[in-house]
């Protein structure tokens, strides 16, 4: 039997217990609890002790309870749950909902709710239609959280006063007048002690404040308030915390099904959104940690649903209120630099402790205290930069009728409130068309803002039959949508305008929303750039019609034939045919001015882009490329980069007409001035954009894959004869820096890939996104950029403008086939190239 052939059929089948050239794992896992995670889960529980007795407070159940869901939200969502960072328990935004159905159903019916929509939750998550919770308008959201906040705020301020709050806003706002009238001093002391502190605490100046800044306000008002009625022997309510012996919990539901059924899809509705919604947030707060100790993972909110469900279930079994995810809990774990969802777990931890233990310290706090930090809290709510946002958007309607539908109506109802406002207010803008008409130098526009439906017919008619016949017109198509009723009507009028001698030019900001003329009906549809290799929108090419001897038609004006610059050839071809019979005779004009060799490929993918510029992007850059030729070039950027075809500078920096000055030349070389072999034209070009056009910074950009620099490394230096090789000697001083580095990698074996070797020289080399060039090529190209800027701070306009600070230089490393853009960062010797990173560009 041949060695090559396995000794049993199924060996090939084999499993192994660990991956094949590894050593097998070591054993169980180690339980490792990081520093980050415990000081984090001490800051969280400092400041969720004093906010759980406060909510439970002010929706009137047991004061155990709000330790309880605190405990197990915690615990059981910290651990089951899909955001490691976020902290659950009992939130503020749940309070008006909770108090309601306690006044409604009584305290066990309400453990039971509790417990019900949390097996709802667990439910939805495992549908997988947490995503979807996210369609609900963020205006709807913060209304809602509003609305609770104005809510809690009011019937807190009765506790601050000394009184007892009523059953709803009306009801509080009826009452506070007699209560104002009736208020109780010591309250009242103890409720301004508190928020005093509360507000001035993160305000203490200087090295003091920074050390005493990490403890939370929350606990020093509290904790502030409790000593000072204690030694000055004030009667006040305080914390009563009965015998957990004592501790009521959940029963069978009573009371009507169609009540209980609102009351679970209300709790599970505000429960589910906050959570999900909370960690959203969680997750761009992670992202935005200037260090972050270890890497934490997105969350999963399907996974977030579970835990959350998960966590109801519990607390309503053992008594506790229901729990979301709650903002000020989790951003501050997030701040104290928690790395894992062991922090979490571990306030939960903490929280059942001090629940055991520490009941006579807990019941020294006054009611007035807590009352005052929950209704802090629920003014906090009403967030100044949410209803900045929304107003930004337009949506400060479905923010305010959700908010007075909350505070006036109930949450469920005020959130259908807002979400049939924010239907209506959608199906508005959808109809809504703005279309004006304007002329300018006798040039008839007719601009359509807003998504073109059947509806806006009538005034699109209307408008369209405005322009005269034989007129000039450009139709701009603002907006994304446009159903078969507008089409129908454009096209008609097009082809009516045409008919008469009219010119019309109809134009879209996307691609694809341009119509045709009729000749034109297959156009094409294309962006402002397209490669003209492989287009794909080509035309078979159509003949000229004859004339009246039979022969193809020629421009009269030129005698050449069009076909070289309207007939494109099919899709994904080049163009290859003769066309000799017609322009390739002696003399015969060219219709674009140059000589006849210019009639194939060339000249024709050169005349259709011209075509497609003044059809498509014409239109839509002539009133910007107007007033820069009123106004003149003010560029802030000299770039300065490679001739390389495949580097199209607008395309990678997002740049449009007047922002850029470049100069391209072949290897983005900076000849030095002053000497023999320098070149004037860059140095010009230099002076001119620094001393005329005042830049403020100047760019030199390489590339891969650079031709100039296979050149360098493959070329004798010994005699330069041609014009490309006296122009590569420029590029001697970078390839004098990278040499000592290059023989060294010829001369010993190559390198694992990522390694990095250090030069016998002792230079520095520059690195690209932290690992070394692939190549000698990639390190001779990022040389080149660092040895470029040297010789760009040696002309004297640079000099001059960086003294002053007028003028900041930039390095530059284009991966074409990355398409990845690398800058230069100067930090440590020889450079680095860094990856630029994504941003926010609604920011």
């Amino acid at each position: 039997m041949s060695a090559c052939v396995p000794a049993r059929a199924d060996s090939a089948r084999t499993k192994h217990i660990h991956p094949p050239h590894s050593p097998p794992p070591g054993g169980p896992r180690r339980f490792r609890l990081a520093g980050a995670d415990v000081s984090a889960a001490i800051a969280v529980f400092l400041i969720a002790l004093p906010l759980s007795l406060g909510i439970a407070l002010a929706t009137g159940a047991p004061l155990q309870a709000g330790l309880v869901a605190a405990a197990v939200g915690g615990i059981v969502a910290g651990r089951i749950g899909g955001c490691p960072l976020q902290v659950s328990g009992p939130a503020a935004g749940l309070t008006v909902v909770t108090a309601d159905l306690i006044q409604r159903y009584g305290w066990r019916t309400t453990c039971a709710i509790t417990i019900l929509a949390g097996l709802a939750q667990l439910g939805l998550g495992c549908l997988r239609v947490a995503r979807s919770a996210l369609a609900v308008s963020p205006a709807i959201v913060h209304g809602m959280l509003a609305g609770i906040g104005v809510t809690i705020a009011v019937a807190q301020l009765h506790i601050v006063l000394g009184g007892t709050p009523q059953s709803s806003v009306p009801d509080n706002l009826v009452a506070l007048p007699a209560q104002l009238a009736n208020l109780h001093p010591a309250d009242l002391a103890v409720s301004v002690l508190t928020l005093t502190l509360l507000l001035l605490w993160p305000r203490v100046p200087g090295r003091a404040g920074a050390l005493l800044g990490k403890l939370p306000a929350a606990l020093i008002a509290v904790a502030g308030a409790t000593a000072v009625a204690s030694l000055t022997g004030l009667l006040l309510p305080k914390v009563d915390l009965p015998s957990w012996s004592s501790h009521a919990l959940a029963t069978l539901p009573d009371g009507p099904v169609l009540g209980l059924l609102a009351a679970v899809l209300t709790t599970t509705l505000v429960c589910s959104v906050q959570s999900l919604l909370g960690a959203v947030a969680v997750d761009k707060l992670v992202t935005a940690r200037p260090a972050p100790a270890g890497h934490v993972k997105r969350s999963n909110l399907d996974r977030e649903l579970l835990g959350q469900g998960a966590a109801n279930v519990v607390s309503g079994s053992l008594g506790g209120l229901p729990i979301a995810g709650v903002a000020v809990r989790s951003s501050a774990n997030v701040a104290a630099g928690a790395v894992s969802r062991n922090s979490t777990m571990l306030h939960g931890v903490l929280v059942v402790i001090a629940a055991l233990l520490m009941v006579p310290v807990l019941e020294l706090i006054p009611l007035a205290s807590l009352a005052a930090l929950v209704m802090a809290v629920g003014l906090k709510m009403v967030s100044l930069n949410h209803i900045r946002t929304v107003t930004r958007h337009r949506e400060v309607l479905v923010y305010a009728v959700t908010t007075f539908g909350v505070v006036f109506l109930g949450v469920l109802e005020g959130v259908a409130l807002g979400i049939a406002v924010a239907v209506g207010v959608a199906l508005h803008r959808l109809t809504r068309t703005r279309i004006t008409h304007d002329q300018v130098e006798g040039v008839h526009y007719v601009h359509v803002r807003g998504q073109l439906t059947f509806l806006a017919v009538p005034r699109l008619s209307r408008i369209l039959h405005q322009v005269p016949p034989g007129a000039d017109a450009a139709v701009e198509l603002d907006g994304s949508f446009m159903d078969h009723a507008a089409y129908e009507t454009l096209q008609d009028w097009q082809k009516t305008h045409t008919a008469q001698g009219g010119a019309v030019d109809i134009t879209g900001r996307r691609p694809g929303t341009r119509i045709s003329e009729p000749a034109e009906e297959d156009g094409c549809r294309c962006r402002p750039w397209t490669p003209w290799r492989n287009h794909q929108c080509e035309r078979p090419p159509k003949a000229p019609p004859p004339d009246a001897h039979g022969q193809a038609a020629t421009d009269g004006a030129t005698g050449g034939t069009l076909a070289a610059a309207t007939g494109p050839t099919a899709p994904g071809t080049r163009d290859t045919r003769d066309t000799r019979d017609t322009a390739g005779a002696p003399g015969a004009p060219h219709p674009l001015g140059a000589s006849s060799a210019a009639e194939g490929p060339t000249g024709h993918e050169l005349a259709r882009g011209i075509s497609a510029f003044h059809r498509n992007t014409g239109p839509l850059m002539r009133r910007e490329l107007a007033r820069l030729a009123r106004e003149g070039q003010q560029p802030s950027q000299l770039f300065l980069t490679c001739a390389d075809s495949r580097v199209v500078t607008s395309m990678i920096t997002s740049s449009g007409p007047g922002d850029l000055f470049v100069v391209r030349n072949v290897g983005n070389f900076v000849p030095l001035p002053g000497e023999e072999s320098g070149d004037d034209s860059v140095a010009a070009a230099i002076e001119y954009a620094v001393d005329v056009l005042k830049v403020r910074s100047i760019t030199v950009c390489g590339h891969s894959g650079c031709g100039a620099m296979q050149a360098l490394l493959d070329t004798e230096h010994g005699g330069a004869r041609t014009p490309l090789q006296r122009w590569l000697r420029h590029g001697l001083p970078s390839l004098e820096r990278a040499l000592p580095d290059l023989d060294a990698r010829a001369n010993e074996p190559e390198q694992k890939q990522g390694q990095e070797q250090v030069p016998q020289d002792g230079r520095s080399r520059p690195l690209l996104a932290g690992r070394g060039p692939v190549d000698a090529a990639e390190r001779l190209c990022l040389a080149n950029v660092v040895q470029q800027m040297e010789h760009l701070r040696a002309h004297d306009s640079v000099a001059r403008a960086l003294r002053t600070g007028d003028l900041e230089l930039h390095g530059m490393y284009f991966h074409v086939g990355e398409a990845q853009s690398y800058l230069l960062s100067e930090d440590a010797e020889g450079g680095v190239f860094a990856l630029v990173p994504t941003t926010d560009l609604t920011a």
